[in-house]
Formats: C-alpha cells, structure tokens, sequence
C-alpha cells in the first residue's frame, strides 16, 4: 500500500495543458483584469472547451492565484539577488537594470500585478504582507547596512525600493505612453537602455556618498 502524501506527478501532457491554460488565462487577466475575466473567456484564448479546462482548474481564483504566485517568484529574483557584501553601487546598478528588462520582457504580468494591486490587492494580500514584507525588510536591512558603512548616502531604504520599482515598471505598465511621447525616432527598443542610463544617473549619483 502506498501511504506517500505526495500530491500525484502529472504527465507531460498534463502539464503542457496546465501551461497552455495558463499562457492564456495571463493574456485575458492582464488585458480585462480579474473582474472582467471569465472561464469562458480563458478557454477559448486556450483553445480548448470550457469543461476541458475545468478539469485542471476547478475555478477562476485558482488560475489566477498560480500566475500570482509565479508572477511574484519572477518579480521578486532580482531583489533577492541584491548581494550584502558586493559593491553597493554595482548591487543597485544590477537591480535596476534586471527590473527594467523584466519591464521590457514581462509586460502583461506587470499589467496583471498592477490590476490586482489597484483592486485593493483581495487576492494576494497574504502575499504582499508575507513574503514581500519580508523580503523588502530583510533588504532595505541591507541598504541600511550599507549607509552604516558610509558606502552610500543616508536615505529611508524601503522608499528607495518603491521608488525603483515605481519608476522601472512604468516602463511596462505606460508603455503605450512611453512610445507615443518619445516618438518613432527614440520610441524603439533603445528606449530601455536610455531608461537604464537616466535611472542609474537618478539613484546612483543621488546616493553617492556625502564627504
């Protein structure tokens, strides 16, 4: 008798419809947010029927809570990578750069973060006061360390983190705008790397060390 409380291993076939449901249920959720979505919506974007999909998901919630969670476990890489003992400069270089190609390479996740966020957050609340909270106090301890050390000017750590965050992921969320201001001749793709050189102008040079 197996007594294992392992949850069973789906085959491949499972698990290439897990993803094909998610793909499009990221597609539908970033474009009409959770509210505005709905199981039908998500199945014909997946191709397949509505029965079909509710097989691999029961409801609409647990789709939405698996991008969620996956969303936050990529959103959240880089800020883990932030790295004590390295350089404090090149540490927030790095992370500025890392957020502004996943604002370049992710767009419909930050869309899809930025609806559920604007909702008051319903959904991923224990997320945010969990294990962002967590994540973001262990790191503006890190950036406080670094003040203490005089390697960087004094500043309040965890608005520092907002506000990289706010001003890398706008490039995602109001890229239409980006695009239409700057116009066909600065609004191609080089628009990311000019974004990163303001950006580390911006921050780096405003935390450079006050002799």
């Amino acid at each position: 008798m197996n007594t294992s409380t392992d949850a069973p291993r789906r085959t491949r076939i499972q698990q290439e419809k897990r993803e094909l449901i998610l793909e499009a249920a990221l597609e539908v959720f970033s474009t009409n947010g959770f509210r505005g979505s709905t199981i039908d919506q998500i199945a014909e974007a997946a191709g397949m029927s509505k029965p079909n999909l509710l097989y691999y998901f029961r409801r609409k919630e647990d789709i939405h809570e698996t991008l969620m969670q996956r969303l936050l476990d990529t959103w959240l890489a880089p800020l883990r990578e932030l790295d004590d003992i390295g350089d404090p400069m090149t540490e927030l270089r790095n992370y500025i750069r890392r957020k502004l190609e996943m604002a370049r390479d992710f767009p419909r996740e930050s869309r899809l973060f930025a609806n559920e966020i604007l909702q008051g957050a319903p959904r991923i609340m224990p997320l945010l006061a969990g294990e962002l909270k967590t994540l973001v106090d262990e790191k503006a301890a890190v950036i406080k360390g670094w003040m203490r050390a005089g390697k960087i000017a004094r500043t309040d750590p965890w608005h520092l983190i907002f506000s990289i965050w706010a001003t890398t992921q706008h490039y995602a969320d109001f890229d239409v705008q980006v695009r239409a201001v700057l116009g066909a001749d600065r609004g191609g793709d080089g628009r990311f790397e000019d974004a990163a050189r303001f950006l580390e102008q911006l921050f780096l040079d405003g935390l450079k060390p006050k002799n």
